[in-house]
Parts: C-alpha cells; sequence; structure tokens
C-alpha cells in the first residue's frame, strides 16, 4: 500500500504515464467533460472536495511546468484567482470556450465539488531533472 502522495489508484495510475507537456484538467463540479476523456470524479457533496484541496494534492504529486484557466475567472472568481498567482504556476489566460475545448486533449479531468465560477484549470506536465 502506498504511504503518501495520491492513494486513488485511477489517479496515481494515470499519473504515473504523464510525460513532458501532457495535460490534467481540475475541474469544478460543471465543468462540461468531453466525449472520450477519462473523469475522475472525486465530487461526494457541493463543494467537496474543494478545488484548492485537490489542486494542492495534486501539485504535491506532479510535476507541474504551466497551467492553464479561463480569463473569465479574473472577474468572477477573484479570491481564487489570486490564490492560483500566488502558487507561481505559469499560468496563461484563454477564454472559457477555448479553455472548454482543450480539455478534449487532457489525459484526465478531476472532478471536484467545487461551486464557484470558472474553477477549473489546465496543468501541463513538466519533468523532474
Amino acid at each position: 500500500m502506498k504511504k503518501h502522495g495520491i492513494l486513488n489508484r485511477e489517479l496515481a495510475g494515470i499519473f504515473a504515464k504523464l510525460g513532458h507537456t501532457d495535460q490534467i484538467v481540475i475541474a469544478d463540479c460543471g465543468l462540461p467533460i468531453p466525449n472520450g476523456v477519462t473523469c475522475i470524479d472525486l465530487a461526494y457533496e457541493l463543494g467537496k472536495p474543494s478545488f484548492k484541496e485537490v489542486l494542492a494534492a495534486v501539485l504535491a504529486d506532479v510535476a507541474v511546468e504551466s497551467s492553464v484557466c479561463a480569463q473569465e475567472i479574473t472577474a468572477h472568481n477573484a479570491e481564487l484567482w489570486q490564490h492560483l498567482e500566488s502558487l507561481a504556476l505559469n499560468t496563461a489566460q484563454i477564454s472559457h470556450e477555448a479553455f472548454k475545448q482543450q480539455c478534449a486533449q487532457a489525459k484526465v479531468i478531476i472532478r471536484t465539488g467545487e461551486a464557484t465560477p470558472y474553477a477549473n484549470i489546465i496543468l501541463q506536465s513538466g519533468v523532474i531533472f
């Protein structure tokens, strides 16, 4: 049995297979999931687990070189945007429509119970060397 890191067996397996520039998405409970993209649904109650909790766990387990979020986050969820900026994730912003289209390229979408606007991020895998 694993002693630390992501314990969810599906997520741990997907993370172990990530290569440089592969993308994963952490999503709120309202983001549409594109056909053909694996979705690991962690939501068990509205707001739980939170976006921030899941993001922190993923960042502790996966090398991330950059990220993408919807530009609408700055006006509609300023508190979360400030949190993301504080993490120094080299975050680009694109329209929410473009964000949803880019999600179709993700290796996995991790659905949280988050219920605040635009609480979604695409993380691009980095390398550990």
